[in-house]
């Protein structure tokens, strides 16, 4: 099998190192003529909680030789535009790719290379992009894992292929509710992940802060009740139902932030992927992801001020109108909690 991973980004060296260190096939493709020359000379580098120097083979878009059977697609939607038409001439009737970006990807990413083509799948941990070629892991090995599926949620063949490539780099799972999977990863992304680029903070510093961590409580309420919306059945999140944090928040709002420091522990040294390209001066994926929720809220009809706000916070930093500070907060208001519960 021929593998391509598309994107040598934080998460990208993680995947293409060890993929490439399980023996198989792989290529490293990636548009920034730097991450392309560090990978080739260095290797990709792996530091943090987990130390691996793997010797990888790269090339820009433009090297891609031939057909690929599977592209681990993990470009940052931002390029979407320009990297999805340079994949596709190396696709062929049978290839398959993987998209492993953040939001909610498939339909765009099908719109360019047919559904029949496309999988679609969440990374359960994290890392932050130190140099070129050189990746820190901020979760824990053990418990790297990736939820994929088919767009219609058939169990297939070509699914149990691909988790056996993603066995090589953690843990592959095959999930027959990609869209729910998708909406309980959107749920920690728009959450702690927006906060974190709006506050320009790590989530335990985020976690310290009783309002930061209650704003974050506001935005995963706020999704989950527009998925309820939606028709969207959500995923477990570490084995939690995500509507427990409905429940519990109606009662007893400390009861949350207890029960959201267990399930977000081992994130509290983790920097949002948004945030880390805003402190390059590089566009971020606010609108696949924050954007994103104030879009579907607003089709089905329902209110998510404190995620609403977090996007405009975010667009000014990206536009230049905000710095990133953690006195952003002072700019966020927090709506009356018994507000969400209300019947219309």
């Amino acid at each position: 099998m021929r593998i391509a991973v598309v994107g040598a980004g934080s998460l990208g060296t993680v995947v293409g190192a060890l993929l490439t260190r399980g023996g198989l096939d792989v290529v490293m493709v990636d548009a920034r003529e730097e991450t392309v020359r560090a990978l080739n000379e260095n290797g990709a580098r792996i530091t943090g909680n987990l130390d691996v120097t793997q010797p990888v083979r790269a090339v820009s878009p433009d090297g891609m030789e031939g057909v690929y059977d599977l592209v681990v697609y993990i470009t940052k939607s931002t390029y979407d535009e320009q990297a999805l038409p340079q994949v596709l001439p190396h696709l062929g009737e049978d290839s398959v790719i993987l998209t492993l970006q953040n939001g909610v990807p498939e339909e765009k990413v099908a719109s360019f290379v047919g559904r029949e083509r496309t999988l679609g799948g969440a990374v359960l941990w994290s890392a932050e992009q130190v140099s070129p070629g050189v990746s820190r892991m901020t979760s824990d090995p053990d418990q790297m894992g990736y939820e994929i599926g088919e767009l219609d949620g058939r169990i297939t063949e070509r699914l149990e292929e691909v988790k056996g490539v993603l066995d090589h780099a953690g843990m592959g799972m095959i999930t027959s509710n990609l869209t729910g999977t998708r909406w309980t990863k959107l749920l920690f992304n728009v959450a702690a992940s927006g906060m974190s680029t709006a506050l320009g903070a790590t989530g335990g510093k985020i976690m310290e802060s009783e309002k930061a961590t209650d704003a974050v409580i506001y935005i995963m309420i706020e999704t989950i009740l527009t998925a309820r919306a939606l028709g969207v059945a959500m995923e477990p999140m570490r084995g939690a139902d995500p509507g427990i944090l409905v429940d519990i928040a109606r009662q007893d709002i400390a009861g949350t932030r207890n029960l959201l420091n267990s399930l977000t522990g081992d994130f509290r040294d983790a920097k949002a992927s948004m945030l880390q390209d805003l402190e390059k001066g590089l566009p971020c994926e606010v609108e696949s992801i924050n954007g994103f929720l104030s879009a579907a809220a607003a089709k089905a009809g329902v209110a998510v001020p404190v995620n609403d706000q977090v996007t405009r916070i975010i667009r000014d930093i990206q536009d230049g109108k905000l710095g990133l500070s953690f006195s952003n907060l002072d700019l966020i208001e927090l709506p009356p909690l018994e507000s969400y519960f209300e019947t219309p």
